[in-house]
């Protein structure tokens, strides 16, 4: 097995945060750089997507976990290995002057596993996950300023 992680904290609250993950995986939300997401079907475990990722040739993945303002992960396996994909969203523990949460640890990793995962997993997982402090970074961006035009909004 391999894996890595990037792990953030941004001010936003979890359920901020979560509409930008399901909106990017769901097809509703997209940016330049950002992979493109096509669900066939409802955004539920079981459920098929298609992710392109720019400049590359579209792979099929499946919904593995989907626990609303907590945790997302799709899986997809090429030949003997499986590449899981995880958002997990907490509280900031770090209280505001009021009490809440200051806002949102967000941790995004690559696993892969497998038969083969030992063999290719340390070429290929840092060639996949190499984007992740920008893409995370770009998907926190996003959240934002949704936040911000829905304060707008209201």
């Amino acid at each position: 097995m391999w894996t890595t992680a990037e792990t953030v904290t941004t001010p936003l609250p979890r359920d901020r945060v979560w509409e930008a993950v399901r909106d990017l995986h769901t097809g509703a939300l997209t940016y330049p750089g950002a992979d493109g997401f096509e669900l066939h079907g409802p955004f539920a475990v079981g459920t098929e997507l298609t992710v392109t990722p720019e400049g590359q040739e579209p792979i099929r993945s499946t919904i593995a976990v989907v626990e609303p303002e907590r945790t997302y992960a799709d899986v997809t396996e090429f030949g003997d290995v499986r590449l899981t994909f995880r958002y997990d969203l907490e509280d900031d523990p770090a209280d505001d002057s009021a009490g809440e949460p200051a806002g949102t640890v967000v941790r995004y990793s690559l696993t892969i596993d497998g038969p083969g995962a030992d063999a290719v997993g340390p070429e290929l997982g840092p060639q996949i996950s190499a984007d992740f402090p920008e893409s995370l970074a770009v998907l926190l961006a996003e959240a934002e300023r949704r936040a911000g035009r829905s304060r707008l909004d209201a």
